[in-house]
């Protein structure tokens, strides 16, 4: 268990190649009317919007919310919201439950080892439950009458193979400790989070980008990985810096690539958009002092460029910061690091797909990492609606399918609070 948990922080683990038969799933209340009609290769109710209280049946009097074959792990519980209608987990074909709460009390931090403020927390809204509850054989979720409206239970699938502990509440000092330690690192987001790697190097460099051009930020030789990356530059006030902030652009490429990897521009690489907005997370963050930081893990094999782009019209000076470290495992166990940035290039070609609005379309071994979206909403009004889709490895239904676009990023009721 203290393995997994250490998971919950560990963006070096992140670039590692799953295994075969490794996959990432969800099960929630969206709306059963979507489907995939198999006779006619049609999508069928593909904007049905009852996502608030669907589940797969009913079982003597209860609802079952989910239910998986192991040995896996839940990672993320969320809903809009949860009340007092018990929400149980069955483990590995128990008569009796490993969980047996209030849906809200999976939330409320009332109840061990659900108590620590950033794996379970409360924003804007949204219910948020990031525990880890593993199981070796199978996994159910039951909940009563009364339970609430909407749910997420995002859950990994292991190889055969692989050992796992049976969840329980009443966890080990051992396993304690290593929840309080990950809620701790959590809770204190910043650049080179967590502890230093043997071997780090820094580079720092003012890079000075001419109009119109792309210049090197640093050429780096491996076997190594860059373990963080910090910028900082100067910029006018809002609204000035939306522009400057989509005319620069990083880019980076692995290995002698001719095509980068990474191209994103500037902002929106490091999380935010439009213009400069301040916020930390575990792996990005816009620092108010004026540092934005990057703690990606991303590993290469002979060399790596970091290139900053500039397409304004005007000469742009910014001040990098690159981390790299040796690395710690084979490379031939590690990804390489992968991020682009579009408006509208994988638009569904199905009509009845039409409300579909692709982020990542992809091919390979690999782990999709996250996503930031910005919503230009130039009319006003609610913008959300859209359900999280992903099909894995050729699935003509999509194994995770969600609710809403606020509830995928952890919020609800499309609150406009931060």
């Amino acid at each position: 268990y203290v393995d997994l948990v250490k998971r919950l922080t560990d963006l070096e683990y992140l670039a590692t190649i799953p295994a075969p038969g490794d996959q990432c799933a969800q099960w929630s209340s969206y709306d059963r009317q979507s489907r995939y009609d198999a006779d006619s290769g049609k999508y069928v109710g593909w904007d049905a919007n009852g996502d608030g209280d669907g589940i797969i049946r009913k079982e003597d009097g209860k609802l079952v919310f989910a239910e998986m074959q192991g040995p896996g792990c839940i990672w993320r519980i969320w809903s809009a919201a949860p009340k007092e209608g018990h929400v149980r987990i069955y483990l590995d074909g128990a008569s009796e439950p490993a969980v047996d709460l209030p849906f809200v009390g999976y939330f409320d931090h009332k109840n061990a080892p659900f108590t620590r403020s950033a794996i379970v927390h409360t924003v804007s809204m949204g219910w948020n439950n990031y525990t880890p509850i593993p199981y070796q054989k199978s996994c159910k979720v039951v909940a009563d009458p009364g339970w609430g409206a909407y749910y997420h239970f995002g859950y990994e699938t292991f190889p055969k193979g692989t050992r796992v502990p049976i969840f329980k509440r009443e966890l080990a000092p051992a396993e304690l400790a290593a929840l309080d330690a990950a809620n701790a690192t959590l809770r204190q987001c910043g650049f080179g989070t967590g502890p230093k790697p043997a071997g780090e190097k820094l580079v720092s460099k003012m890079v000075k980008a001419p109009a119109g051009k792309t210049v090197a930020v640093a050429s780096l030789k491996g076997p190594r990985a860059i373990t963080g990356l910090r910028v900082k530059l100067d910029l006018l006030r809002s609204p000035t810096d939306l522009d400057a902030l989509r005319e620069l652009a990083l880019q980076i490429k692995w290995d002698g690539e001719t095509a980068p990897s990474v191209w994103a521009p500037l902002g929106d690489f490091f999380g935010t958009a439009a213009g400069a907005n301040h916020y930390s997370s575990l792996p990005l963050g816009v620092g108010n002092d004026g540092w934005w930081y990057c703690n990606w893990y991303m590993p290469f094999s002979r060399e790596a460029r970091v290139e900053l782009v500039n397409d304004g019209k005007a000469p742009r000076s910014v001040n990098f910061e690159v981390a790299t470290a040796p690395l710690s495992q084979p490379i031939g166990q590690l990804g390489r690091f992968h991020a682009k940035w579009h408006r509208d290039a994988f638009l569904p070609r199905e009509p009845e797909r039409g409300i579909d609005w692709p982020m990542l379309k992809t091919e390979g071994a690999g782990r999709f990492v996250g996503v930031m979206l910005h919503v230009w909403n130039p009319r006003g009004g609610w913008w959300g609606e859209g359900d999280e889709k992903f099909f894995v490895d050729g699935e003509k239904f999509p194994s995770t399918f969600g609710t809403g676009s606020e509830d995928y990023f952890g919020y609800a009721w499309c609150c406009p609070k931060p």
